[in-house]
């Protein structure tokens, strides 16, 4: 195997093995181009034989030979990580760091000087393939360097390239936009429930309204208010429910401010 085809996913966890999946399904690397870290010795027998990739519990071991570092580490666990890998890295390695919250000049100063870092905010969709991604360059990285994060994100979803300034509000917006999703889904069923549908009914009838159109945003040309308009009839049921939605104090006031409370938060955990 050459050495610049080896990838290390340290903490492979939910994001972690989604991306692991992505590589090896699309057939960009094959098992033995990939190793991966646990904690547990049972997991990682566990992901050996279920994707027959080297897992291991020493990230050294890992780090050493590999040409692409993925960092999928909780950041609670970053300073520990960095402690054991920080001075073993070259530049000639790549580092990606997919956790919220950690700037990548909090990476570059506990690690060997020069190596590339870029950090990038995925989401849980990517654990069906279907995630987006925000992606920025740290000091010592540069088009080359994004090329090859792009190439690893791409195969769990999409890329799009920021400056690291916006990477709080992209965390705000697409990393924990997920759970905003989840919510309405939870909302409109304990509503529909309500207005005196069977719970279950309502459950499927909601989950499956959110789920057909995410996928009819995605495949749309036509932007969310333009399709949002479409179904909208004057006078008509819709419109009665979104008078209350988009009211001063409806939904998008009350997102804006979750979306500032999300963003501020992750400016606080970046210390």
């Amino acid at each position: 195997m050459a050495a610049e085809r080896r990838i290390a996913i340290l903490g492979c966890g939910k994001i972690g093995e989604a991306l692991l999946a992505g590589l090896l399904s699309t057939g960009w690397r094959t098992p033995d181009e990939l190793v991966v870290t646990v904690r547990r010795d049972a997991r990682a027998a566990e992901l050996r034989e279920r994707h027959g990739v080297d897992a291991t519990t020493s990230n050294t071991e890992a780090v050493r030979g590999a040409s692409v570092i993925v960092i999928a580490v909780k950041p609670q666990d970053f300073d520990g990580l960095l402690g054991e890998i920080g001075g073993i890295l070259s530049p000639d390695q790549t580092v990606l760091s997919i956790a919220a919250a950690v700037p990548t000049s909090a990476i570059e100063e506990r690690i060997t000087a020069g190596v590339p870092v870029l950090r990038a905010m995925p989401n849980t969709p990517a654990t069906v393939h279907e995630g987006v991604a925000g992606l920025c360059a740290g000091a010592h990285a540069g088009d080359e360097h994004l090329a090859i994060a792009e190439d690893v994100l791409t195969h769990v979803g999409r890329v799009v390239r920021v400056p690291e300034r916006y990477m709080d509000a992209v965390t705000a917006v697409s990393g924990s936009g997920p759970a905003y999703v989840f919510l309405l889904a939870e909302a409109m069923a304990r509503a529909g429930a309500e207005a005196g549908l069977p719970a279950d009914l309502a459950a499927r009838l909601a989950r499956a309204t959110v789920a057909g159109a995410g996928e009819l945003l995605h495949r749309s040309p036509i932007d969310a208010a333009t399709l949002r308009q479409n179904v909208t009839s004057p006078g008509g049921t819709t419109a009665a429910a979104l008078e209350l939605l988009m009211a001063r104090e409806g939904l998008e006031p009350l997102m804006t401010k979750a979306i500032a409370a999300a963003t501020r938060r992750s400016r606080e955990l970046a210390g």
